[in-house]
């Protein structure tokens, strides 16, 4: 592959080369990897999917990568963690990247118009590249649909996209409503392509890919994968697998065009873990929630999305293209990050799978996790006889569980006989305490208890609800 000049000045390329360590490898314990093994063959077994390959980021280190199932059903191929698979959209946050790293070298602003680049587009003069990459700008999405249509089979320009949709009138006033569209990250690319005279694939190659030691990325937007890669997969309803479609060139151009390794993604989330490589204000910036033109949020920053998952703050995104599907949850603040590539479109079982493995590694982080899962479970069967140790609880719980309390809670669930399942559902900080939210299934019902624990262990909440 040929690569232009670089853009970067040479000190200041030795400088985004020194601030990328060589991250270290942990490990998981042995009884967490047995249940990150059983989460993601029972996803596959229930819903059909070929394959599954994961990484998992533990304490800002790569701790476990496996693969599941078979990466090629003709022939047979089991999958391995040296396979790519496509990403999809998880490839807009390194197109963000080249945006910021840009900024960074005084070469353009996110506050800057669009029209300074492409004033041909519609209303230009009044769309940021904050709102391109946000997608609050107003464009249209080109690219909605969940199958590939027939024109997406034939190879096409940057630019055609840009003139089909991107001059047709706006979806919404810039800024006035968040809506995706990859419209925004052709856009977007194209600005790369014109700063820096290379494709946003050489440009990320040269300045994220090569110093995080991403070696094996691979430009799905110009070339389907090798046969030593993972092959993607598509149904009809509920028929047989079928190999999907591939697109046609420059249909997946800087918004949806990477493939690589659980491993090699995992790399990238260390980075953003460590904040190294990117100047910490441009981290700040992709992960800082755009908000509307009306104060409200709008989930998203640049290039990821901004929520959280039991409390913990979470910067993540799904992909999809022909054939495979992947999520990518990071907890920087937890220094955790979860990695899930499938080969099979139009499903969610890499969310499904990643969300799970998620919560497991969250509870096996809450260290006294186990014992207060006993506990629990021996003050509801307390409970349902209308007996309690009040030795456990503070001075507030016990004044909330007087006489007619402790009557109706025996009551109420000495009916239902002993659980079938007793789980932890979520756990967090809040208020000084522990938090911990438990679910209870029995033949017909389902039930919820929150917890609040004291640094003094005794218990502040004990509430048994019915569960949702």
């Amino acid at each position: 592959m040929r690569f232009t000049r670089s853009w970067l000045a040479p000190a200041a390329s030795v400088l985004l080369l020194a601030s990328a360590p060589a991250f270290a490898r942990t490990t998981l314990p042995p009884a967490l990897v047995m249940q990150v093994d059983t989460i993601a063959r029972t996803a596959l077994a229930q819903s059909g999917v070929p394959s599954a390959s994961i990484a998992v980021v533990q304490n800002g280190q790569l701790a476990y990568t496996h693969a599941y199932g078979d990466a090629r059903l003709e022939p047979k191929t089991p999958a391995t963690t040296a396979m790519r698979y496509s990403i999809g959209s998880i490839s807009k946050q390194f197109t963000a990247a080249a945006i910021l790293m840009l900024q960074q070298d005084g070469k353009l602003s996110l506050d800057d118009k669009v029209a300074k680049y492409f004033p041909a587009l519609t209303d230009a003069g009044h769309i940021t590249l904050r709102q391109v990459l946000s997608h609050t700008s107003g464009y249209e999405d080109f690219w909605p649909q969940d199958y590939v249509m027939p024109e997406m089979l034939q190879p096409t320009t940057p630019r055609f996209i840009l003139d089909t949709w991107a001059k047709k009138p706006l979806d919404f006033a810039p800024g006035a409503d968040w809506q995706y569209s990859n419209t925004n990250y052709v856009i977007a690319a194209s600005i790369v392509r014109r700063l820096t005279g290379q494709t946003p694939f050489e440009f990320l190659t040269q300045h994220v890919f090569k110093p995080l030691g991403m070696d094996d990325v691979y430009d799905n937007n110009l070339h389907p994968l090798p046969t030593t890669d993972a092959r993607g997969y598509h149904r009809y309803a509920l028929g047989p697998l079928r190999p999907a479609p591939k697109e046609g060139v420059n249909w997946l151009y800087g918004m949806a065009e990477l493939s690589m390794t659980p491993a090699d993604l995992a790399q990238w989330d260390i980075a953003m873990v460590h904040q190294a490589l990117l100047h910490p204000a441009s981290w700040h910036a992709m992960q800082t929630e755009v908000r509307l033109n009306d104060g409200l949020g709008s989930g998203y920053g640049l290039g990821v999305f901004v929520g959280r998952l039991d409390g913990h703050r979470m910067i993540s995104h799904d992909g999809e293209v022909s054939g495979f599907t992947a999520a990518n949850l990071v907890f920087p603040d937890n220094g955790m990050a979860v990695v899930v590539l499938t080969n099979q479109d139009a499903v969610d079982t890499s969310g499904v799978i990643a969300k799970r493995l998620a919560k497991a590694l969250f509870a096996q982080h809450d260290m006294a996790a186990g014992r207060a899962l006993a506990q629990a479970k021996a003050i509801f069967a307390g409970l349902q006889r209308g007996r309690l140790d009040r030795a456990l609880f503070s001075a507030d719980a016990n004044g909330y569980f007087d006489a007619t309390a402790l009557h109706d809670y025996q009551a109420s669930l000495a009916p239902l006989g002993t659980p079938a399942t007793f789980k932890i559902r979520a756990a967090r900080e809040r208020g000084g305490m522990q938090m911990r939210s438990y679910t209870v299934t029995f033949a017909r019902t389902k039930l919820a208890i929150t917890t609040y624990t004291l640094p003094n262990g005794r218990l502040e909440q004990y509430i048994v609800s019915a569960g949702h």
